[in-house]
């Protein structure tokens, strides 16, 4: 543990990431600075109790979590109560739309408090009634006409628009991780949805302004997000992830899934000519019966196009934003799946640009670093950097309150990736 850190419970920030296949938690401390995280305590357990990103047994996904929260709390040598939290799952929805409200303030000068009721006034779009707004994004906003307008406040107008990014969830699914949490005797502090979180970890702001794609492929779900001109212009999660690739596996050789999760891990290629010496495997038979003699190369055959069909999901989704043809920094493939060998390869040559594997690197952190600088933590990570953005945020409020009065800015950073 780093000396340089005194350790009360507000400078503790809390990541976690309830996942298909593992539960990660996250314990972290800030330094006096509030920019830097000192890692105290990783947890990972295998995930039991969900289904494609969704819980579908409580009492299984609370255990879970509360093994993982455990093992970090014993690393970390304190207990913990508040924690930031990843929802995925198929039933994520995004959708844009525009929102309009007029300056009544009589200098015609926009405030904090303008952009928080434009904002708010783009929460009132209706919905089904089975659904939730999880975030309310701006794009740009619009001044009378004047549009491409990235910071309205200050500026004069008497009419204010913005383009958003709205996300929404299945009420019952955002119930029930709130309800897991509780009963492992912890409290949702936030709830983030987990394209956005994975994206604070492993992409760079250079890399959001000329356009990049991160595709973070999971065990039960594949999050895609697209950012261009430093702004969020498209988020999807679909079902088809790592599980697919296993049962497949499972299916062809006719092995139990934990055969087929090892030999993924050990021998899996993702694409044929990311196999420099192909070589001969043994899986043990099963009830008795002889082993199995298994090459890479037929391994590589049952995975590949299971990987394929996931990018060529993945790329549906980048051309729907309509931003396909400008993503200059190219696509960064994250998430646990992005371990298999030739993974990158095998996009570039789905996306036609540049594919770099994306691992958590955007923040100086200490402590246990080296241990999560895997894809696999990118959501862990990003959820602990979205705990202490908003952390930060909390500071700068309290500061600007007491100088000026004025609505503060946390409000306004809030809506951008803010839970109801």
């Amino acid at each position: 543990m780093n000396s340089d850190f005194s350790i009360n419970n507000d400078d503790i920030i809390v990541g976690l990431d309830i996942g298909t296949s593992k539960v990660c938690v996250l314990i972290v401390a800030t330094d006096s600075s509030r920019k830097s995280l000192n890692i105290l305590g990783i947890g990972l357990a295998d995930s039991d109790g969900l289904r494609r990103g969704v819980i579908v047994n409580i009492d299984k996904a609370v255990r879970s979590i509360q093994q993982a929260v455990a093992l970090a709390e014993q690393q970390a040598g304190i207990k913990v109560k508040d924690v930031v939290v990843g929802i995925a799952g198929d039933h994520i929805h995004s959708f844009a739309t525009r929102s309009i409200i007029s300056i009544s303030n009589p200098t015609k000068e926009i405030s904090h408090a303008d952009v928080q009721r434009l904002l708010e006034e783009a929460r009132r779009i209706a919905i089904p009634s089975d659904r939730r707004i999880l975030h309310v994004i701006p794009q740009d906003y619009i001044i009378d006409g004047q549009d491409g307008i990235t910071d309205p406040i200050g500026m004069s107008g008497v009419r204010m628009e913005a383009n958003v990014h709205i996300v929404t969830a299945l009420v019952t699914a955002m119930q029930n991780i709130h309800r897991c949490v509780e009963r492992a005797g912890l409290t949702v502090s936030d709830l983030v949805l987990e394209p956005l979180a994975s994206s604070a970890a492993v992409l760079d702001e250079d890399e959001k302004e000329v356009g990049v794609a991160l595709i973070d492929i999971g065990g039960g779900t594949t999050d895609v997000a697209v950012f261009h001109e430093g702004i969020i212009r498209h988020t999807a999660v679909f079902a088809i992830a790592g599980h697919q690739v296993t049962d497949d596996i499972c299916n062809v050789l006719g092995i139990l899934n934990v055969q087929a999760e090892r030999i993924k891990r050990e021998y899996g290629h993702a694409l044929q000519e990311s196999i420099m010496r192909d070589e001969v495997f043994m899986i043990p038979g099963i009830g008795g019966r002889k082993p199995l003699e298994v090459t890479k190369s037929l391994l590589c055959q049952v995975i590949q196009p299971r990987m394929e069909e996931i990018f060529e999901f993945a790329y549906a989704e980048i051309k729907k934003s309509g931003y396909a043809d400008r993503l200059f920094a190219g696509v960064i493939v994250t998430g646990g799946s992005a371990l298999l060998r030739g993974t990158d390869e095998l996009a570039h040559n789905v996306f036609g640009r540049p594919v770099k594997i994306g691992i958590p690197s955007a923040m100086t952190y200490g402590g246990l670093a080296p241990e999560v600088e895997s894809p696999m933590f990118a959501t862990a990570v990003g959820l602990v950097m979205y705990g202490l953005r908003a952390r930060n945020t909390i500071i700068e409020e309290s500061t600007e309150d007491v100088a000026t009065k004025k609505p503060s800015l946390f409000r306004k950073v809030k809506s951008f990736f803010e839970d109801l």
